[in-house]
């Protein structure tokens, strides 16, 4: 396996929301990494936590069975997207981090959240035939 779409073992790696998901959970981290002292064990935990359940959700939806339950953990993996778009909000009103940074993860969750709601969209208009 070379990393390219279409070589991975499991099928999620090749989703293009998974690719970007993944990128806006390295720039979380990376952030997470450099808060102040005070914000270490409470703010950075949480803003980790939640970029890694966003494309843990991801995956997980991938490897069920129906579309149904794909769909509830891509909805899971939202509702994790939300929780990092409010703690980048904290990180602004805090001045924890520039705002060149902030707005190049926030873009990025934009888009992370246009190919969730596409993904979904995709298995709704294709579920019939999708479970078998």
């Amino acid at each position: 396996m070379n990393g390219k779409y279409g070589d991975s073992a499991f099928g999620f790696e090749d989703l293009e929301v998974y690719a970007a998901a993944r990128e806006l959970r390295r720039g979380v981290y990376a952030m997470a990494k450099n808060l102040p002292e005070a914000e270490r064990f409470v703010l950075a935990r949480q803003m980790m936590r939640a970029a890694l359940s966003l494309t843990n959700n991801i995956a997980e939806g991938y490897g069920r069975y129906t579309w149904q339950d794909t769909i509830h953990f891509l909805r899971q993996a939202r509702g994790s997207l939300h929780e990092i778009a409010d703690d980048l909000n904290m990180c602004e009103d805090q001045s924890y981090a520039q705002e060149s940074q902030l707005s190049v993860l926030k873009d990025q969750s934009v888009k992370v959240l246009q190919l969730l709601n596409g993904y979904i969209r995709y298995l709704r208009n294709n579920k019939q035939g999708a479970d078998s």
